[in-house]
């Protein structure tokens, strides 16, 4: 690629196969049922059809290197050669290695998974201590780019920054007290500053350095570490042209740092952010990578809007390129696969080849190619979705308007725990798990072909209340106090509901990657929402009829449903939340009518929706936890209401945990080691709490002892009379060979430690 400025280009693009081909090809692998060699063809596969594609839509710069065999953070651990030493001395080869790091092994556990800023995407947090030793291994991105190169497409290499893999970094076990890896900045920039000179000598001319983590608040030491890094790598006498991309926001006071730096170029996310009014010193010497185009929703383009902001940064900045506010990652393939969804909606959605097409059509009308029949028909989908009857109910737009401060309130909660205890009469440190159970493909075949139409209500409903009786029987036998009807009829916990409400459209190959293998489809929210008909109940009932011992409603909460569905942009997200949440109440009415005594409102997502910026959070907090106290509230005092957060760093939230008032929080707390505990106890939060005592999203099955050091260390700072023992998440992903082993082990630590509780 010549050292000449881009004009159309994307940060990234997704990467686990447009019919989930890399999915298939790593859990074989990892079951033993293919080698290397499989694994390793299916990989490049992937990679040649995304640079073939991304050239046949008309990119003049693709990117590289984006491509993952699980997660790109994993890869830049990788590359700066920061494997931790329990990694490091199990004797495996670079692959195994890797995957241990990603998955664990039956002695080793994984490093700690977390969200990728305030997405539903999970990076693995790299482990960074005064000795950790850092050095170059540029094999994946000097291949990759060798790949393409065989191919006649030139790409351009893209990295997690130095500046972000620190600041996403937790220090090492061991690790001094007041040591930050951001302390190993020098040694990091040093490696970056090999591999840079190591891709001049490639022939590569362009490199993109990602840093995200300065859409988010930083201090004046981090912004002098950007600093740092981008003098010293620019100062390079040998180096590839540096765009420096940033996402999820914008820039602050990062932005005029690198303005300052000698990189040529800065990717802006101008649909998430927004350039600043007042003069940016050295902006009109750097080209913009103008991020018009949204990477993380499915709505067209306004095309006329995006030419205006672009018109607008050229002004300012040496050169434009056109590009995607962030990598596609984050949306599925294309939507020409969806040849089932109505046209008219179709005619409003763009998906990641959309979205390419759009930014080809976005350069070509800058530099003054009469792009008019794509403008049109850009502007009608636009007038189509806008006038679309479909959109609006008036119904709930009424209930909405009826709505007062006492409907999102409950009774004290101490009234509430003394009814709750007087109903359900449980033990100390009662066991429970967070809902789902394994998902056998026994199952999957069963949902398709009841979907398919080739197996009736009756013998659906049958096969259903099997397992129901299957997982019952299971939890009884291995003595839990409280349990779930296991969810087999669910596809996903935020799809399933989305397909039983108003408002709510669904795909068919709409596969978005969350982490490694794991997909998701996440429905399109494009209407005014309401409930139908009851969703849960009669499958929760059920379970119910078949033990004595309570068993836990299962629903998602408004928070979550919209943080992992593609949601409307056309009304404020809190009024969204809201009148997702009136549907939610609706269903946990009926569920307490039928007689259920504990009702679960999850909302895994509460902390990934949080903003980055602090100045935007009150807003959000005031209307995610009023959409959830609004869904939770229809209840009697006695009916004990459950929530569930995933990978929440809880000191962020811990007020709005706390303003959520369920009765019971289930935080997953395992493969941090109960890090979490210290911000709960801090924070004088006073509820029933359940820190995670299995991590789930491992293969690894714990024993009783490791349960039990873990629930010893809750109990260290979380009194018995409020501590529930549970796994971090639900089992769906497991299978049972692992998970009965390790409910086993969970009942029995609970066994041991009960005593020292009481």
């Amino acid at each position: 690629m010549p050292r000449t400025t881009p004009l159309a280009t994307v940060p990234g693009y997704p990467r686990i196969g447009r019919d989930r081909e890399l999915k298939r090809a790593l859990e074989t692998y990892w079951a033993g049922e293919s080698g290397r060699g499989e694994l390793d063809a299916a990989a490049r596969t992937e990679r040649e059809r995304t640079w073939r594609r991304l050239a046949e839509l008309g990119l003049d710069a693709v990117p590289s290197n984006t491509f993952s065999l699980y997660d790109q953070v994993l890869d830049a651990v990788v590359l700066a050669g920061a494997v931790p030493p329990r990694f490091a001395s199990l004797g495996l080869d670079g692959l195994d290695a890797y995957f241990a790091m990603a998955r664990g092994t039956g002695r080793v556990a994984p490093l700690e998974l977390t969200k990728w800023f305030d997405t539903n995407y999970h990076y693995l947090v790299p482990e960074i201590g005064p000795a950790t030793r850092l050095h170059l291994d540029p094999a994946k991105p000097v291949s990759e780019f060798r790949e393409a190169l065989a191919l006649g497409i030139e790409t351009r290499p893209v990295l997690l920054g130095p500046a972000s893999l620190l600041l996403l970094s937790k220090a090492a076990d061991g690790a001094p007290s007041g040591f930050a890896p951001l302390d190993r900045l020098d040694d990091l920039v040093a490696v970056y500053a090999l591999l840079l000179t190591t891709l001049a000598a490639e022939g590569v001319a362009w490199v993109q350095l990602d840093e995200p983590a300065y859409a988010a608040d930083r201090t004046a030491g981090e912004m002098d570490a950007l600093r740092r890094v981008y003098e010293r790598l620019g100062a390079l006498p040998e180096r590839p042209a540096i765009l420096v991309q940033s996402y999820f926001g914008s820039l602050g006071d990062a932005l005029p740092v690198l303005a300052a730096s000698p990189v040529e170029a800065i990717g802006l996310d101008l649909v998430a952010g927004s350039l600043p009014d007042g003069d940016v010193p050295g902006l009109a010497g750097k080209t913009v990578v103008a991020g018009v185009v949204d990477g993380r929703n499915v709505w067209r383009t306004d095309l006329d809007a995006a030419l205006a902001t672009l018109r607008a940064v050229r002004a300012r900045a040496g050169a434009v390129t056109v590009g995607t506010s962030c990598s596609l990652l984050h949306v599925p393939y294309d939507l020409d696969a969806e040849t089932a969804l109505d046209p008219q909606l179709r005619s409003w959605l763009a998906f990641a080849d959309q979205k390419v097409a759009e930014v080809v059509t976005l350069a070509a009308a800058l530099r003054g190619e009469d792009r008019s029949a794509a403008f049109e028909q850009a502007r009608a989908a636009l007038a189509n979705r806008a006038a679309a009857p479909r959109v609006v109910d008036d119904g709930v737009r009424s209930r909405l308007a009826r709505l007062t401060p006492d409907d999102a309130r409950r009774g004290p909660y101490s009234e509430r725990s003394a009814a709750q205890r007087d109903r359900l009469g449980l033990p100390p440190l009662p066991t429970t798990t967070i809902g789902s159970f394994p998902q056998t493909g026994d199952l999957r075949r069963a949902r398709a072909a009841f979907r398919a139409g080739r197996l009736d209500r009756a013998a659906y409903t049958a096969r259903m209340r099997a397992e129901i009786e299957r997982v019952i029987g299971l939890q009884e036998r291995l003595g839990l106090d409280v349990l779930v009807h296991g969810e087999p009829e669910r596809n996903d916990m935020v799809q399933y509901f989305a397909e039983h409400l108003a408002g709510f459209v669904t795909t068919e190959l709409g596969w978005v990657q969350s982490y490694g293998s794991r997909c998701v489809r996440p429905p399109i929210l494009y209407g005014d929402v309401s409930r139908p008909a009851p969703i849960t109940v009669e499958w929760v009932t059920y379970a119910q009829s078949l033990t004595d011992r309570p068993v836990k409603g299962m629903l998602t909460g408004p928070v979550t449903i919209l943080a992992w569905s593609f949601v409307r942009d056309d009304q404020p997200l809190g009024d969204t939340a809201r009148q997702v949440a009136l549907a939610i109440r609706d269903e946990t009415a009926d569920l307490e009518s039928a007689g259920i005594g504990i009702v679960q409102v999850d909302e895994p997502a509460l902390r990934e929706l949080l903003p980055l910026r602090g100045a935007d959070r009150p807003a959000y907090l005031d209307w995610s936890v009023t959409a959830f106290r609004l869904a939770t509230s229809g209840v009697a005092d006695a009916t004990q209401v459950h929530t569930h957060l995933c990978y929440s760093e809880f000191g962020d939230v811990v007020a709005a945990i706390d303003g959520l008032d369920a009765d019971v929080t289930s935080i997953e707390a395992a493969r941090s080691r109960m890090s979490i505990v210290p911000d709960v106890a801090a924070s004088g939060f006073g509820r029933g709490i359940g820190p995670g005592v299995y991590d789930i999203h491992s293969p690894r099955v714990p024993d009783a002892d490791e349960a039990e050091a873990l629930l010893r260390r809750a109990l260290d700072a979380i009194p018995g009379d409020r501590l529930w023992v549970n796994p971090d998440c639900g089992l769906k992903t497991r299978t049972y060979e692992q998970v009965e082993p390790a409910l086993t082990a969970l009942v029995a630590a609970a066994a041991r430690v009960r005593p020292a509780s009481e």
